[in-house]
């Protein structure tokens, strides 16, 4: 089946692609529209200052 050296291969690269698409889940519901509220409010803050 497979040897030592493939099966810790194995493992790493499972770990890598895991840590990946937990890291992508976070950034698309988490960090990116928290950026983006963010920016928006700033945006209309900046906005009523001008007026």
């Amino acid at each position: 089946m497979f040897e030592f050296d493939q099966y810790l291969g194995f493992i790493l690269f499972m770990t890598v692609v895991t840590i990946g698409f937990w890291l992508m889940i976070l950034l698309l519901t988490f960090i990116i529209p928290y950026w983006v509220t963010g920016s928006f409010f700033e945006w209309l803050k900046e906005r009523k200052k001008s007026k």
